[in-house]
């Protein structure tokens, strides 16, 4: 699996669980030791599957994302996003490095109107 579809899946699935309440699926496609880290919000980083599943559960986003742009270098996949409420607005970027088709590391950076140079 590439990094680009990797990505797909992983949106697909936060979308889901934004929807349903149900992490685990997205959990499944983060590796045991996998490290989440968020900037530009005061929580995280969380290091591990376990203080992953925690955070979503204790804090879960109440908007879907979707891709606006994704580009991938050397295995590190970058996208900027969008909230669903402002569908063309750049909410920040997400940075994606896989590792055997699963999520190594992923970094979310909140950055209203962020632009790619």
């Amino acid at each position: 699996m590439t990094g680009q579809e990797l990505l797909q899946r992983h949106v697909e699935r936060f979308n889901a669980a934004v929807r349903t309440g149900d992490w685990e699926p997205m959990l499944e496609q983060f590796a045991d030791a996998a490290e989440l880290e968020f900037r530009g919000i005061p929580v995280g980083p969380f290091v591990g599957k376990d203080a992953i599943r925690t955070a979503y559960r204790e804090q879960p986003p109440d908007d879907e994302l979707h891709v606006l742009e994704s580009r991938e270098r050397n295995g590190v996949v970058q996208a900027r996003y969008a909230w669903l409420a402002e569908p063309d607005v750049a909410a920040g970027e997400l940075v994606l490095t896989s590792e055997g088709g699963l999520v190594r590391r992923l970094v979310v950076t909140f950055e209203r109107g962020v632009r790619w140079r």
